[in-house]
């Protein structure tokens, strides 16, 4: 029972824009004191791995982030949407989602026993590296234009830059406003690129979101599209266990890792960004897989990979759990109650949004300025939940007018966006390295096979470009 309440408030949450796990943990906290455990992490769970399904809505109906996990989705399935096929990206969307979430609880499964030694084998060196990983897919989410790419992570690493420094005991780029101490919040950032440039050209045009007046094939066919690039979904799923499994990386970038992923490893990529199937199952993928790795961290030793999981493990300490290595001795009963609660959050959830991805995506057929007042209410109010002062909504509007500026002009928002997810990460854990290790941290094992995984991926990328730009003919159609 408490597993579907959970279920249906993270259905809820993930529907609406901006809002999250850290809002849906949040929420579920005063409920949980006095709860008998397993209830209480029926309930967490089961709304924590329902979230990275069901904001797959906003994110393909109408170009907004339903959470900062879903925004790489908008890359492709937004174009789908608006080409009336809304109900197919769903379709394939939630399929993924569900394998995803299935493969991280049997990773969980397997991993209690073995997992001490390699959370603990990754240091600062290691993680920066990581963080480094995903600022190589900016030159791949660029397109044609890797200048522009370069400039607007460039964009996003001065925007997370401001506030107070994360290694030194002073304050960059705040002006002398008493908001901008502690830097943007990355909820209002992400809907001010994404959100509000959407909304301004649609009410515009004045048209609905999408251009056809059908569905197209339907849910049907996106489950069809699903099975037909399984091995997508099995290693964008790997990559959401790791990146979830890692903690200080975060969960926010992963879908763009798996993004920037599935175009680097396919030659035929001339329809990414114009509504490729492949681009919406990557993310939805390994969006639900980090909840498993997530998971690993916070459960055995009390660290948590995301803000989600950081609320969570406050849930822990009110229902008198302390996470550590002891939970595989004194409370390995708990430990499979999440295992699954993630499992079977994960049924349930893609179930009932496959039931519901029909009549909800006919929203996209409605004409805009219907929908818009309601929109602009939401990514108000979401934004305004971030620190609650009207320097949230100040913010929102800058941003907005930074995306609808960067989007006339071609600039890659998801190089911006990546940019300023990442720049606390390569500062603070390079910064660590260089004052433990000094320059020796380059020696380390770890960063070298990263360094390698990083140039090789770089290597394809510019290798499969130009033989693109030479050989036209290799995605024509996709028949190649």
């Amino acid at each position: 029972m408490f597993l579907c309440a959970g279920v249906l408030v993270g259905l809820a949450i993930g529907i609406l824009p901006g809002l999250g796990g850290i809002v849906g943990m949040t929420i579920l906290l005063p409920l949980i004191y006095g709860m008998d455990p397993h209830a209480a992490f029926a309930l967490l769970i089961g709304m924590v791995a329902v979230i990275p399904t069901s904001d797959t809505f906003p994110s393909v109906m109408m170009g907004i982030p339903g959470s900062s996990g879903s925004q790489a989705t908008i890359m492709d399935g937004y174009p789908l949407a608006r080409k009336g096929e809304a109900a197919r990206a769903l379709g394939a969307a939630f399929t993924a989602s569900l394998t995803g979430g299935l493969f991280g609880a049997a990773v969980l499964t397997g991993v209690i026993p073995i997992a001490r030694p390699i959370v603990l084998s990754f240091g600062s060196p290691e993680l920066f590296m990581l963080a480094l990983l995903g600022l190589s897919m900016v030159g791949v989410l660029s397109g044609n234009q890797p200048i522009k790419g370069v400039l607007a992570a460039g964009i996003g690493l001065m925007i997370g830059a401001m506030g107070d420094a994360p290694a030194l005991p002073e304050y960059r780029y705040y002006f002398g406003i008493g908001y901008l101490m502690d830097g943007i919040p990355l909820v209002i950032v992400g809907l001010g690129l994404f959100a509000f440039p959407e909304i301004i050209d649609l009410l515009i045009k004045g048209k609905a979101i999408s251009e056809a007046a059908t569905l197209g094939k339907g849910w049907m066919q996106g489950v069809k599209d699903a099975i037909s690039h399984k091995l997508i979904i099995l290693r964008c799923s790997v990559i959401g266990v790791i990146v979830g499994f890692l903690p200080g990386l975060g969960g926010t970038v992963v879908d763009w890792i798996a993004y920037g992923h599935v175009i680097q490893t396919t030659r035929d990529r001339g329809n990414f960004g114009k509504g490729d199937i492949r681009g919406v199952l990557a993310p939805e993928s390994s969006n639900n897989a980090k909840e498993g790795g997530g998971l690993i961290p916070t459960l055995l030793f009390g660290i948590p990979g995301s803000g989600s999981m950081a609320v969570f493990l406050g849930g822990l300490l009110i229902l008198g759990i302390q996470p550590g290595p002891g939970m595989v001795t004194e409370n390995v009963d708990l430990l499979y109650t999440a295992i699954w609660s993630l499992a079977l959050a994960n049924v349930f959830g893609a179930g009932l949004c496959i039931l519901l991805s029909k009549p909800i995506s006919r929203l996209t057929v409605i004409p805009f300025n219907y929908i818009a007042p309601f929109m602009i209410l939401i990514i108000t109010l979401a934004s305004y939940q971030a620190t609650r002062s009207w320097g949230d909504l100040i913010a929102l509007l800058v941003m907005g007018v930074l995306g609808w500026v960067m989007k006339q002009y071609g600039w890659p928002r998801p190089a911006a966006l990546i940019g300023y997810v990442l720049s606390r990460n390569v500062e603070t854990y390079l910064f660590i390295s260089v004052q433990r290790y000094g320059i020796s941290w380059i020696t380390r094992s770890g960063v070298i096979i990263l360094a390698l995984i990083i140039i090789v991926s770089l290597a394809l990328g510019i290798f499969y470009q130009s033989k693109k730009a030479r050989k036209p003919w290799l995605v024509k159609d996709g028949a190649k």
